[in-house]
């Protein structure tokens, strides 16, 4: 019997150091770049549902999202990723030109900054209108389980 609580809790440490090991090995270098393309290919004029569907891939169910100064609530809720869906389809391809440029990003302790700037054109859904956007965003994302948790954009 001591034997067999001797191999179980070396096992135990072992998946623990294993699960530790996960963690450390996730890399951020390559999320950064893969979650901003995917971000970019959402907003080009052909952006499409598959599109879409990958960038949101990279986010939990339960996403928050904050966008200051227009939205001070970050919370996560259990359909966060649907909201986003939701909105996100409603200007799916309003775009009729579209640029953006990562400029800086870090990460540490499970935390992503990116900065980039961006060049938008295109026809708002709301009023038929022409819009230009040329501005520079910042973003924390905060990542679980190798997911975007909760998203907070600072632009104009």
């Amino acid at each position: 019997m001591k034997k067999l609580l001797s191999i179980l809790c070396v096992l135990s440490v072992l998946v623990s150091i294993n699960s530790f090991a996960s963690e450390d090995n996730f890399d951020y270098e390559k999320f950064t770049n893969d979650y901003f393309a995917a971000w970019t290919n959402v907003q080009k004029p052909n952006a499409n549902k598959e599109d879409l569907e990958r960038y949101l891939s990279f986010l939990t169910d339960d996403v928050g999202y904050q966008h200051l100064p227009y939205s001070n609530d970050d919370s996560r809720e259990p359909n966060g990723k649907d909201g986003m869906r939701k909105g996100m389809t409603y200007y799916l391809g309003i775009h009729t030109e579209y640029a953006a440029k990562l400029t800086n990003h870090a990460h540490g302790h499970n935390v992503i900054m990116i900065e980039f700037d961006t060049l938008a054109k295109g026809i708002h859904p709301d009023n038929g209108q022409l819009m230009t956007l040329n501005y520079h965003s910042f973003e924390i994302l905060e990542i679980e389980n190798g997911k975007v948790s909760v998203i907070r954009h600072y632009s104009e």
